[in-house]
């Protein structure tokens, strides 16, 4: 299994967070924590040529003026970044994890992922980005892209860490799902934590053949999951369940296996991940 737990970091208020979900698996897992920062392209500098039309000695002050402007702004972008991962890994290290790796990137976001991806175990990133404050009904702009290309598990980390004890998995019997259960038997992320699988939807005898299956899949784990199927539609049941019950984590599947299949992300996903103020491990 790759080992590495990357942590996407962005100075926004759910970077903190990230660090500390990123601590905590390290710490379940054994596994290092490699912290990335991305400095996407709108962050680059300006390259547009502001000079208009004017006279040649004046236009070849201006130009350098603007070159200038431009090395310094490229240049405090980038003492950011490193701030961030500074005190990024800080966090980490507070925690109590010994392999941390930072790397600050240029580029696009999703195709940073895509580079680094194949030595994850599990990709870490907030709900929401730098704008977390103004957009507190919306997920962050990234967060979809990111969800639609990873081929890892990503956890969409709430906006404040707590320890988790107890699991709820979203259990729709489509092949999402059936992952996230093969990947909760074989990860020590897991062991020792309440597990209960959810079905929401009516009872038939589909739902509870597959729910037993899944049980006993995690049995062979040696974990003892609680089996529940739960009447209404799952964006709305699922959400209440967690609020109710108090679990720590929800595990679903990023891609609906009924009606929301054809969607990016199922507006099962969205609703949970928009609206539940636990960590959400969607796998794809």
């Amino acid at each position: 299994m790759s080992d590495k737990i990357i942590a996407l970091v962005d100075g926004s208020i759910y970077s903190e967070s990230v660090c500390h979900h990123a601590a905590w698996i390290a710490q379940r897992t054994e596994a290092p924590v490699e912290l990335i920062h991305v400095l996407g392209r709108r962050e680059a500098p300006a390259t547009n040529d502001l000079s208009g039309t004017i006279r040649l000695g004046a236009r070849t002050r201006l130009m350098e003026e603007l070159a200038a402007l431009d090395a310094e702004r490229a240049k405090l972008i980038g003492q950011r970044g490193r701030a961030i991962l500074e005190d990024a890994r800080a966090i980490v290290d507070q925690d109590g994890v010994t392999g941390i790796t930072t790397r600050l990137r240029h580029g696009d976001i999703v195709e940073t992922i895509a580079e680094v991806e194949g030595a994850a175990r599990v990709i870490v990133i907030g709900k929401r980005g730098e704008a977390a404050d103004f957009a507190r009904g919306h997920l962050g702009s990234n967060l979809e892209r990111i969800v639609r290309a990873a081929h890892r598990p990503v956890l969409v980390a709430a906006r404040a860490f707590r320890p988790v004890t107890s699991v709820l998995v979203a259990h729709d019997g489509g092949a999402s799902a059936m992952k996230a259960v093969d990947h909760i038997a074989r990860s020590p992320l897991f062991a020792g934590l309440a597990v209960t699988l959810v079905t929401v939807g009516h009872e038939t005898p589909e739902i509870a053949r597959a729910l037993a299956d899944a049980r006993a899949q995690l049995a062979d784990a040696g974990i003892d999951a609680a089996t529940r199927v739960v009447p209404g539609q799952p964006e709305t049941e699922l959400g209440k369940l967690v609020e109710a019950e108090g679990f720590g984590m929800v595990v679903m599947g990023a891609y609906g296996h009924s009606r929301i299949r054809s969607l990016v992300i199922g507006s099962t996903t969205t609703e949970m991940v928009r609206s539940c103020k636990v960590p959400v491990l969607l796998m794809r």
